[in-house]
């Protein structure tokens, strides 16, 4: 059994208690939106505990208390998340202990665990926003958190000196978080992906459509995707009429929802290119969902994608990660005149026992007008047009029979309420006809030249079969709303409704500032967040590394990281041998005092090498007592304390002019 005597860590200062407490509100703060109500609650309450007990100097809870804590909370984490394994249990847990750690925290070591926990609670910010703010936040936490090492590590160090050597030590990192950055194999989709808590909290668009369920979208200012335009609308976009992004179609419809149809999938179009080109790149934001969304229509398919016969881009994988994609797109494509019997059946099904009187008008057109389907079009968008229907965010709830409450009772819907009406009075007069849901239009930023296209944007609109034609895109809103397809969203809208924040005037100037952080917000997405595996590869490639392997990799990092620890190295090496001014007047104090037999031994301090030699000086050398004691004295307070530097200007002078008068006199 071993006798070596135990390590006791020394206990932690106030100061210590206060820098950690700091470190942690800082920490704990941004997770606090991403927890349960109740842990946020809870461990917010346990962070006041703490600070309460560190101000009136309290002794902490006893440790049978801190283990019921534990207990109960790790079940509440178990029932609330319905296990203890994934993202969201894992960090819930975590913040958790962090908190519970500041109750136990009584000595040194248990601060260095506290600097450790913070790290790791830090690193999960990015679980949840990877955006420029997030990542300043982040930064900050850590920057603080180091600081409070240095704290731990020296409880003397004052506040300034500490934060400066953790901000010291981070630019450091730098050149070493660059070189990893640019030459680390990127890894595909997020390492934090993990199943069923991986796919919450986003919103966009669905795979099926009820009333109300796209208005809801309207609401929302989160960026679906953003399109950069080139060629002949460089720097601006195309104009707001022909900008449909295609997104699912819902061919099926229960009288209720509208749902996908029965799609096959190819990488190769099923139909030919046909009028002008426009070219753009996308910057599609992760939604969880298969969905790719491109102008109608498209004539490319990206590497990363498929297309659905009914034209939809499906992803080959759901989009969890940002997606950048090269498109093409001829909005004049004839498609789908040669279409699948089978297609066109499904695009003509309808629910029986829904929607009578519906049913009836669009038999009624039929009989009038024959065989005419172009005349039925422009009945039922007449229809629109010369009844009083109001374009709104907030329609009325509908019942089983909602095509019929809308067309003849309420007439008041958004786009899927019209698209949705117009589908079904084409189907029932015999027409084939499906939903289209995807975005209309977009907002042009002026700052630098970007289309973006936000969940505001979603919409929805008709698709109807002529033979000889193919598929024809009708926009039933557009009867009723024109400026929502010509304009935008927030003129449509009736007088007095409520519009998004920033579409309302009083807020332009938030609008300007809003345009400059979106254009700087993309820059950090292309270049940051979108330097994914095929970027690193395109950039090895220029560096004359056009098929790395591991072991070229490994090798080319290796041999960067070495050469920065080298520069380091040399640079630690010079900043060793360059002395401060008060080093080089000590040191010719010294030798001075040498060449008079009173040589300083390189163990000693300042005041015992004073005391020694003022004990041994003869007569004739005691009148340098007075100049060696205040050189001492003056050492000692600008080597070991704080002074202002006018002060120390003035200290470090008169040191100098007292060595030079014990240099001036004889030995």
């Amino acid at each position: 059994m071993s006798n070596a005597p135990k390590r006791i860590s020394a206990p932690l200062s106030a100061k210590q208690s206060l820098w950690l407490f700091g470190t942690a509100v800082l920490v704990f703060a941004p997770l606090a939106p991403y927890l349960p109500e109740w842990l946020s609650t809870l461990t917010s309450l346990i962070m006041v505990w703490r600070g309460v007990l560190l101000w009136r100097h309290a002794s902490l809870p006893p440790r049978w208390l801190l283990v019921v804590m534990v207990f109960a909370g790790v079940a509440g984490i178990a029932w609330h998340f319905h296990g203890l394994f994934g993202r969201n249990p894992g960090v819930a847990l975590l913040a958790l202990l962090f908190a519970l750690k500041l109750l136990e925290m009584r000595s040194v070591r248990d601060g260095f665990a506290v600097v450790l926990l913070g790290y790791f609670l830090t690193l999960t910010q990015f679980f949840y926003a990877q955006n420029i703010g997030n990542a300043a936040v982040t930064l900050a936490g850590v920057a603080l958190t180091t600081a409070t090492l240095v704290i731990l590590n020296h409880r003397r160090q004052p506040a300034g000196r500490a934060l400066r050597l953790a901000g010291l030590m981070l630019l450091q990192a730098v050149p070493f978080m660059l070189v990893l950055f640019v030459l680390f194999p990127r890894v595909q989709g997020p390492l934090w992906g993990l199943p069923v808590d991986a796919f919450s909290g986003l919103t966009g668009l669905s795979d099926s459509m009820t009333p109300g369920s796209i208005s809801q979208l309207s609401q929302s200012d989160a960026i679906a995707f953003r399109a950069k335009f080139t060629g002949e609308f460089e720097g601006r976009a195309p104009p707001q009429i022909v900008l449909y992004w295609r997104g699912p179609v819902l061919s099926l419809f229960d009288g209720r929802t509208w749902k996908l149809g029965r799609v096959f999938v190819s990488s190769r179009l099923p139909y030919l290119p046909r009028g002008a080109a426009v070219n753009y790149a996308v910057t599609l934001e992760p939604h969880y969902k298969p969905w790719l969304f491109a102008m109608e229509l498209p004539a490319t398919i990206p590497a990363e994608g498929l297309i659905a016969s009914d034209y939809q881009l499906l992803a080959k994988s759901p989009v969890r990660v940002r997606l950048r994609y090269q498109m093409t797109s001829y909005p004049e494509i004839m498609a789908g005149v040669d279409e699948a019997p089978a297609i066109l059946r499904e695009a003509l099904q309808l629910p029986a026992l829904f929607n009578p009187r519906a049913r009836a008008l669009a038999e009624q057109w039929r009989a009038e007008l024959g065989a005419n389907d172009t005349g039925i079009i422009r009945r039922m968008l007449d229809f629109y047009r010369r009844q009083t229907f109001i374009y709104t965010l907030s329609p009325p709830l509908l019942g089983n029979h909602s095509v019929d409450e809308f067309l003849f009772d309420s007439k008041r819907g958004f786009c899927e309420h019209f698209s949705a009406g117009f589908v079904f009075m084409m189907r029932a007069a015999g027409i084939p006809a499906r939903v289209v849901t995807g975005y209309q239009g977009g907002e042009l930023n002026p700052i630098d030249g970007t289309l973006i296209v936000r969940q505001s944007d979603a919409h929805a609109w008709a698709e109807v079969w002529l033979k000889g034609r193919g598929w024809l895109r009708i926009d039933p809103t557009a009867a009723v709303a024109p400026t929502r397809i010509e304009l935008n969203l927030a003129r449509a809208l009736p007088v007095g409704e409520a519009r998004p924040l920033l579409a309302r005037p009083e807020f332009m100037w938030l609008l300007q500032m809003r345009y400059r952080w979106d254009a700087l917000a993309n820059v950090w997405n292309q270049w940051v967040l979108g330097y994914n595996p095929q970027r690193q590869r395109e950039l090895l490639a220029n560096l004359g590394m056009p098929s790395p392997d591991w072991q070229k990799m490994t090798a080319v990092l290796t041999g960067f990281c070495g050469i920065l620890l080298l520069g380091y190295t040399v640079l630690a090496i010079y900043q060793r041998q360059r002395l401060s001014p008060v080093q080089v007047a000590w040191n010719r104090f010294s030798k001075i005092l040498a060449r008079r037999g009173l040589p300083r031994k390189p163990w000693e301090g300042p005041y015992a090498y004073a005391e020694r030699i003022t004990a041994n000086l003869s007569v004739e050398q005691s009148a340098m007592v007075a100049d060696i004691d205040e050189v001492v004295d003056i050492y000692a307070r600008l080597r070991y304390t704080e002074t202002s530097p006018i002060q120390a200007t003035k200290l470090l002078q008169d040191m100098k002019g007292r060595i030079s008068r014990l240099a001036q006199r004889k030995p």
